[in-house]
């Protein structure tokens, strides 16, 4: 592996001068704010929201890198830091030997490695030509690789003068005073996608008390969010098709739903490389678990599996069946077959050419047939559609629709973190929508229409799991939102 700073390659004189002036600049700095950390708080906020977005043991890039204290603060399996002031850089491998640095300007980085996520905090602002180092990052990722960058807000571009001029904060640059519109645009033209935006730190000096209720909770709500001083980008490459047609488990948690199981063999589709049902019987009252075993048999040509759930609720058999799976991506299908099993290959599409990484049916947009959904509960998932769209930084607008699909990987991932929200929920719908989003992972909404019963009772108390969800919801903004 080489990693090398390319000469530098800038033939506009403008760009050149400017670049001799951000060193000169960044270099005064370092030397100025040795042994006095200025806007240490701002600084900490920061490096906490990173923390969130980014897991412990990753390989992380951050250009315009500074002393390292970001990067360190992540503790990355492989850390790399690039920056074009050699005094920063100095004090930064003195700080963090255990890390990587290097002296080169973004524009002329030339690498030849892969990461999982590349950082730009603070820095978007003061490039010369984004849009060029932005497309300098696409041979630095794979198609998982996230990009996560802040930058300055413009109704902060008088209080940050004030602010250097009583030396409060560091003189700036002049600033590329972008709008997230801005770099959502460039993101675009360098191969992009633009997955979600949010604001962050609305009060940047330590005040006990004060900033915590400003930083955590009211920047997160309307009108309060537009006066943040940081606007956060997370994006991701731009999607391509996978080669390979994988394999597809379809789990299938059956209670009380006897009538309706020849239907699933028959009905569900072949799939990519090949599909495998899962079932996992949860004590019925009918003979749910004699009617599988007997299709299992009448139907050899089907690749089927079949277990018995020890535990109570749809979200522990979906995790029991996910646990048996082998194929590469995995599907939920529910029982009742109020949403058309010959709908599945929508969604196996949907993933397999990389739309989303996380498919996530929806009820809602197409009319219903009539006794498909009492008016109690449509009313009570449009609430929750908003509150988990809110939450999770993605428009989610069906959060109960029993289909959804994702890839084994990413659910062995999610599996892995889930003791960080615990296994509380008798659904599975939030523990994957939940895992999902921490795991940065692009969620799209695949539209379906929604079918009556043909045989069975719901087995969804409305207010009783209404509650449920309500506690669930307040569960969730502690862990997600104000974090």
């Amino acid at each position: 592996m080489s990693i090398t700073a390319a000469p530098h390659a800038h033939h506009d004189p403008a760009a050149e001068a400017y670049r001799q002036r951000r060193i000169a600049h960044w270099d005064h700095i370092a030397r100025q704010t040795r042994d006095r950390k200025t806007g240490r708080y701002y600084h900490r906020r920061l490096a906490e929201v990173y923390r969130f977005l980014i897991p412990r043991g990753r390989r992380v890039l951050e250009l315009g890198c500074g002393r390292g204290d970001l990067l360190a603060a992540l503790e990355p399996s492989r850390g790399l830091g690039i920056d074009a002031s050699r005094e920063m850089l100095e004090q930064a491998r003195r700080r963090h030997p255990e890390l990587h640095f290097i002296e080169g300007d973004a524009l002329d980085l030339s690498l030849d490695e892969k990461f999982d996520f590349i950082i730009l905090s603070d820095l978007v602002n003061e490039l010369w030509d984004v849009q060029q180092v932005l497309e300098k990052l696409r041979p630095l990722c794979t198609p998982r690789t996230r990009i996560i960058g802040n930058l300055y807000s413009r109704l902060w571009e008088w209080p940050l003068a004030m602010a250097a001029k009583l030396k409060l904060a560091h003189p700036l640059l002049n600033q590329n005073w972008m709008t997230r519109e801005d770099v959502a645009n460039l993101l675009h033209l360098a191969g992009f996608e633009l997955m979600r935006t949010w604001q962050e730190v609305l009060w940047p000096v330590r005040t006990p008390i004060v900033d915590s209720f400003c930083n955590k909770f009211l920047v997160r709500f309307w009108p309060f969010r537009h006066f943040a001083l940081t606007n956060f980008m997370l994006a991701r490459p731009m999607p391509e098709p996978h080669a390979e047609k994988p394999t597809v488990s379809v789990v299938v948690a059956a209670r009380n739903e006897e009538g309706n199981i020849e239907n699933i063999f028959r009905r569900v589709p072949e799939m990519g490389g090949g599909t495998e049902l899962i079932f996992v019987e949860g004590n019925s009252r009918d003979r749910t678990y004699e009617a599988i075993e007997k299709a299992i048999a009448d139907h050899p040509q089907r690749s089927a599996k079949l277990f018995k759930q020890a535990g109570a609720g749809k979200g522990d058999a979906v995790r029991k069946g996910f646990a048996q799976a082998s194929g590469d991506m995995l599907m939920i299908l529910d029982a009742d077959l109020t949403v058309p099993p010959e709908d599945l290959p929508r969604f196996y599409d949907a993933i397999a050419q990389n739309k989303g990484e996380f498919i996530n049916g929806v009820r809602l947009v197409y009319p219903m047939e009539q006794q498909a959904m009492r008016m109690a509960n449509l009313v009570g998932n449009k609430f929750f559609s908003m509150a988990f769209s809110w939450l999770l930084g993605q428009p989610i607008k069906d959060t109960l629709c029993g289909t959804k699909v994702m890839w084994r990987r990413d659910y062995e991932a999610l599996a892995a973190n889930r003791a960080y929200f615990g296994e509380f929920d008798p659904f599975g719908d939030f523990d994957l929508l939940f895992g999902a989003a921490k795991l940065n992972l692009k969620i799209v909404d695949l539209p379906v229409r929604y079918r009556e019963r043909v045989y069975g009772q719901t087995n969804i108390h409305r207010w009783k799991h209404g509650w449920l969800l309500l506690k669930m919801v307040s569960f969730a903004a502690r862990k997600m939102k104000f974090v």
